[in-house]
């Protein structure tokens, strides 16, 4: 599903044409891949860089990589790219794609369920026990698990930024640099439970901590 859902992006999303920006983004996920390797054996790495302003980056199953042109303003440094690169790649090592995906079948069952138990009810009564369900799945399933997915990437991601030569320490710089977009341009007023992601001063907290763990697998590179 990773290799055929990257296949048709490529299709219907502009690719830069960007030699800088290219090479960079070769370079570094190279490197991403190299730290991550015996975490997915059987990628077929790929990175790809799309003309889009949206600052966002992902890593599809299957080793797939793209990044959009939107976050390279706030990465601004290489170790900046690894920092997003290691994350995005993390999610993938970590099988997050099939965890929400099995995650989404179980809440569907549930939601079945909650049907099945209220088909003799009145209109109003069945459309309130699915809206329940539905908030309380989301609230108290799926979101924190998303938060929770985030901050494995976060910290598996660090590692592999490490590994891969750049200091662990520039990922305190890139979240913190994000976390300022965020408030600029706004997405800072959701609730924290409502977050798919953690907030951004508890991931700066987080990555903190972990950045002298990681610092025992830095290797610098020229």
């Amino acid at each position: 599903m990773g290799l055929a859902s990257f296949t048709e992006l490529k299709k219907d999303q502009p690719i830069s044409k960007d030699p800088q920006v290219n090479e960079m983004v070769q370079r570094v996920g190279k490197r991403i891949a190299a730290a991550a390797g015996n975490d997915l054996p059987d990628a077929q790495w790929e990175f790809v860089v799309f003309e889009n302003p949206q600052p966002n980056a992902f890593c599809l199953p299957g080793g797939k990589v793209g990044i959009y042109t939107g976050i390279l303003p706030i990465t601004k440094t290489e170790a900046g790219l690894a920092t997003v690169m290691g994350h995005e790649v993390a999610h993938a090592a970590a099988r997050h794609g099939g965890e929400r995906m099995t995650a989404a079948a179980a809440l569907g069952v549930g939601q079945a369920a909650v049907g099945y138990a209220t088909q003799n009810k009145p209109t109003e009564t069945q459309q309130l026990w699915t809206s329940l369900y539905s908030t309380g799945a989301s609230v108290g399933a799926a979101l924190p698990h998303s938060r929770l997915q985030e901050s494995e990437a976060d910290e598996i991601g660090l590692i592999y930024m490490a590994r891969a030569g750049y200091d662990p320490e520039e990922a305190v710089a890139f979240w913190t640099r994000f976390a300022e977009f965020n408030q600029k341009y706004g997405g800072s007023d959701t609730a924290w439970f409502l977050r798919t992601h953690p907030l951004d001063e508890t991931r700066i907290r987080q990555i903190h901590e972990w950045v002298p763990k990681a610092r025992l697998e830095y290797r610098p590179q020229p």
